[in-house]
């Protein structure tokens, strides 16, 4: 996510200290550079919502809804349900959040979160598809950052991913080609759990889950999603600086690693609500 410059906090002489801190091994919050902030994991928090969960990296929160609806199917994919992702940065969790319509953050936010899913086939679509080229059910899962402290990607993806596994879609069947949805609930078709894990480089060290002043300070951002097999499924880039293909190694390894004890995290909130 990129950061507004007019607005960060930090001066000159911050910044040198941080990242020369940094760079020695000592983090602002005394982490170690492969650690991540306490992570809380809360699960079907929203009870009108068909699945719902709620993050809490460090100071950073994240809360997901997950709408299930029946609509028409995307052209090229006529056989296949539809996911969307939205995310929303609320005012109040950032004085660099500004009411309107979505910005450039939101969007890319909104995208790999999506990416994520839909490149680790997440979700079996096919499963969801009632009549091909007609009708489809419709998975919405909408974001709300509430509090802004850094690393929104992996905070989003979590919940994202913990509020998908809590959500339950009604049961149905066709008569005559309509649709009649019964009181019998059942979960959505599963089929891979994705974690991002994202890593900034600062001078010369990488660290995992920046907060937000190290995400002031970072030159570059690389967020590595991998699947339930240790197959990587999305990358992206974020931030100006280069980050070389040692760095990348070394980047993939931390997040083959850090994305098992994230995993189990997420599967333990979402059975604690069952």
């Amino acid at each position: 996510m990129s950061s507004t410059p007019s607005l960060q906090p930090l001066a000159k002489i911050e910044r040198r200290a941080l990242i020369e801190s940094v760079e020695k091994g000592r983090r602002i919050d005394g982490r170690s550079p492969d650690e991540y902030r306490p992570v809380e994991i809360e699960a079907g928090v929203i009870p009108k919502a068909e699945g719902s969960a709620q993050v809490k990296l460090g100071k950073t929160k994240v809360l997901v809804g997950v709408k299930i609806d029946v609509g028409e199917p995307f052209p090229d994919t006529p056989d296949q349900g539809v996911l969307t992702v939205n995310a929303e940065l609320v005012p109040l969790a950032s004085p660099t959040f500004e009411p309107g319509p979505p910005d450039e953050n939101a969007i890319e936010l909104a995208r790999v979160v999506d990416r994520g899913i839909r490149e680790s086939g997440a979700l079996d679509l096919q499963k969801l598809c009632i009549i091909p080229g007609s009708k489809v059910i419709v998975v919405f899962v909408d974001i709300y950052v509430l509090d802004h402290d850094g690393n929104l990607i992996d905070a989003s993806a979590l919940a994202a991913l913990a509020a998908l596994l809590n959500a339950r879609m009604k049961k149905y069947e066709l008569k005559k080609d309509e649709v009649v949805f019964k009181d019998k609930y059942e979960p959505l078709p599963v089929l891979n759990r994705p974690i991002a894990i994202t890593t900034a480089k600062i001078g010369n060290a990488l660290i995992v889950d920046p907060c937000l002043d190290e995400e002031y300070v970072m030159d570059a951002r690389l967020t590595v999603t991998v699947d339930d097999g240790g197959r990587i499924r999305a990358m992206q880039k974020g931030g100006l600086g280069t980050i070389t293909l040692k760095e990348i190694e070394a980047i993939i390894d931390m997040a083959l690693k850090k994305s098992q004890e994230l995993r189990k995290k997420v599967m333990e909130a979402v059975e604690q609500h069952e």
